[in-house]
């Protein structure tokens, strides 16, 4: 079967796959396990070391970390994630530069090719894009690829690939459309990442006990968060951490900076690196600590901080550090979230930190109206301000109205925190 006339841009490939295939998720791994197969991407490993990181949040951090760390010991590396912020490109970074549009194109067209290469295949547009990702990795064959997991994790397309090291950051409920609201089940799901003989690093502390049955039926070796591997709380001297090499022995880090990341997710980095055969050296440790960033999460702009945090664990977690980060001035939340999210469960966690909201609505079938989002919130009695068509209304309203001692956290979506990157940038 042939194809008609490909693409010429990276928009116009991005446009067709999205128009593609009928549904923008579909799990399984018989379709995109094959037309990999055709790839060749079966028959050799994509890198001389690979981990793969799954998990509910933490995620993003984690693999951020991971390759600033690898990069700090003189590495090559590439990394596959999602989603997006601003640019497709920031799905797949080689040594830390955002992949370039030729790269992104001859990824999907070998993908376009194997997948009509005998009986077609019908792909989503995330696995096209795994896919070519896994193409532009392997044509590279860096030191070290790190690959996020988009959703769930035993029937998700980056699980074609077999890791060195996996990772499982936290589990909490979020996807429910997809994964069900069964904390036991979305354990399972996320620990098929696991292999039999190959390190399973764990990083959450309250991990339902299915993961480590799963591990114990492949074989997987249990590398857990305050079992194997600790982390202290930080000071002025900053923070420690102590783990272990492949074969058990003993290591030790201090003085390590607060990289204004999760300190669990920063362990468990250090950890999945030391497993996945890295020396690590004390001085390029904390270098790569204090100098890595993650656009989005916690991402101070002035007076204004994003983070796409859109379920109740990560509302915690950004209550929990604005409350260690006291301001003179009122703290606003401006929200947008999408439908099938737990607005009430965020606002909940958020509720302690709020002096006031702005709530806006987000674009698109499961968009959450600005109206709609704000219910919830004066439920609680919570002092809803103002009510935004979108994003960037939304912060103009806010912008206007700003003390400066005041704040502004933005969250509840990747939409959400996209949209008002977007603003940020085009006002300079």
């Amino acid at each position: 079967m042939t194809s008609p006339s490909l693409p010429a841009s990276l928009g116009a490939w991005l446009a067709r796959l999205e128009a593609a295939h009928p549904v923008g998720i579909e799990l399984g791994l018989e379709r995109v396990a094959e037309v990999a197969r055709r790839m060749g991407l079966l028959d050799g490993r994509p890198a001389a070391r690979v981990i793969t990181v799954a998990g509910t949040n933490g995620k993003g951090s984690t693999v951020a970390m991971l390759e600033a760390l690898a990069r700090a010991h003189g590495l090559s590396t590439a990394t596959y994630t999602s989603p997006h912020l601003l640019r497709y490109n920031e799905r797949l970074c080689l040594d830390g530069q955002e992949a370039d549009d030729a790269t992104l194109i001859a990824g999907f067209e070998a993908v376009e090719a194997a997948r009509l290469d005998g009986e077609p295949v019908s792909l989503t547009y995330f696995e096209v894009g795994t896919l070519g990702a896994l193409h532009a990795i392997a044509r590279r064959q860096p030191d070290l690829a790190i690959l996020e997991v988009g959703l769930g994790g035993r029937l998700d397309a980056v699980n074609v690939i077999d890791p060195d090291v996996a990772v499982i950051t936290t589990i909490a409920r979020d996807h429910a459309a997809f994964l069900g609201n069964d904390l036991m089940q979305i354990g399972r799901e996320k620990a098929g990442i696991l292999r039999g003989g190959r390190p399973a690093v764990l990083g959450g502390l309250d991990l339902p006990i299915s993961v480590r049955e799963v591990a114990a039926e492949r074989g997987a070796e249990v590398v857990a968060l305050d079992e194997a591997f600790e982390r202290s709380e930080p000071g002025a001297e900053g923070w420690c951490w102590q783990g272990r090499g492949p074969q058990g022995k003993p290591l030790s880090l201090a003085g390590l900076p607060d990289p204004g990341l999760p300190l669990d997710n920063a362990a468990t980095a250090l950890q999945a690196l030391a497993l996945a055969g890295v020396g690590l050296a004390p001085a390029a440790c904390r270098r790569a600590l204090a100098e890595v960033r993650l656009p989005g999460r916690m991402q101070w702009l002035g007076q204004w901080c994003l983070d796409v945090g859109h379920n109740p664990h990560a509302a915690s977690y950004l209550a929990k550090r604005l409350l260690e980060r006291p301001c003179a001035g009122r703290t606003w939340v401006l929200l947008g979230m999408l439908g099938d999210k737990d607005a009430e469960g965020v606002i909940e966690a958020l509720a302690p930190i709020a002096d006031a909201w702005v709530t806006v609505s987000l674009e698109g079938e499961r968009a959450r109206s600005a109206a709609a989002l704000a219910e919830p919130i004066a439920a609680r009695q919570g002092d809803v301000v103002h009510r935004a068509d979108s994003p960037q209304a939304g912060a103009e309203w806010l912008e206007a109205r700003l003390a400066p001692e005041d704040r502004v956290l933005v969250c509840g979506s990747f939409f959400t925190v996209a949209a008002i990157l977007a603003w940020k940038q085009a006002s300079g």
